[in-house]
């Protein structure tokens, strides 16, 4: 298993592109598919290995209680479901942003280039979603049971699941799937920052209605007169005296509201103390 997984593990490490979307976040649907894929694979190399050793060669295989006998009745179902919910996810999300009914900012670059695993099941503005916490952790426990139970053994090969465990990822799947269909296009806050009292709102879904009332832009709810960059769609205000950080930012656009953001300055780095020189004689 590490020999499978440890390689992919450090080419993701080093770079996630793999398993981002395209507004540079992990994607839930992408890394559990892969999950499975890797841990299904490890499965069939791992019985391939022992039959043609330990197993007694190509008898070790036959029969209708073979070790691949629930393969076709349990594992691949398992593997259909993240599938489904990657595909279909693509697709509903691409047409929603295609037609103004979602908002997918890219996200905000971490310092090291990596991205945070919080993002599976968080969020586009970074709050917990409880649709992709459900997906994560039950998809989790199913693989922990499937690794668990061949472990305990490994002559068995692929271990007796019951063909319902396949709902453990297909239900959460579904549930992952509609909940990007019904998602409300809130506006999206992916960063603020604060130079010389002039604040700056960047993220996506702030274009108002053309002919509804105009995008609101409130600091710990005080409303404050609204510009927008044209070039990156960024949301501008001047913060009033004293305005001081911290401070938590909301953006109202089209009637619905975006998920507060807490601005807190980056702390400064200490100033370094110059060395004493010693007296001289």
């Amino acid at each position: 298993m590490a020999a499978l997984a440890g390689p992919i593990c450090l080419r993701l490490r080093r770079d996630p592109g793999f398993v981002t979307g395209r507004d540079g976040r992990l994607s839930t649907s992408i890394v559990l598919a892969l999950a499975w894929t890797v841990i299904l694979v490890w499965l069939l190399l791992a019985i391939l290995g022992y039959g043609l050793t330990a197993g007694g060669g190509i008898a070790y295989f036959r029969g209708a209680d073979g070790p691949l006998s629930t393969l076709t009745t349990v594992y691949l179902p398992l593997l259909g479901g993240p599938y489904v919910a990657l595909i279909a996810a693509k697709a509903v999300v691409g047409l929603r942003v295609e037609h103004g009914s979602m908002a997918k900012p890219a996200a905000k670059p971490t310092a090291s280039g990596r991205r945070p695993l919080r993002e599976l099941i968080a969020n586009d503005s970074g709050r917990t979603d409880l649709v992709d916490l459900q997906y994560v952790v039950l998809s989790a426990v199913t693989m922990l049971y499937v690794v668990l139970f061949y472990l305990a053994d490994v002559g068995g090969g692929l271990p007796r699941l019951p063909a319902e465990m396949w709902a453990l990822t297909g239900a959460p799947a579904g549930a992952y799937l509609v909940n990007k269909m019904a998602v409300r296009a809130n506006p999206v806050i992916t960063n603020v920052a604060l130079e010389d009292g002039r604040l700056t709102v960047e993220g996506g879904g702030f274009t108002p209605v053309p002919t509804g009332p105009p995008t609101l832009l409130t600091v710990d709810d005080t409303p404050l007169p609204t510009g927008t960059d044209p070039l990156t769609g960024a949301l501008t205000a001047t913060l009033p005296a004293p305005g001081t950080p911290p401070f938590t930012v909301v953006v109202t656009a089209r009637g619905l509201r975006s998920d507060p953001y807490r601005y807190e300055p980056a702390p400064k780095p200490p100033v370094p103390v110059p060395a004493q020189q010693p007296p001289t004689a």
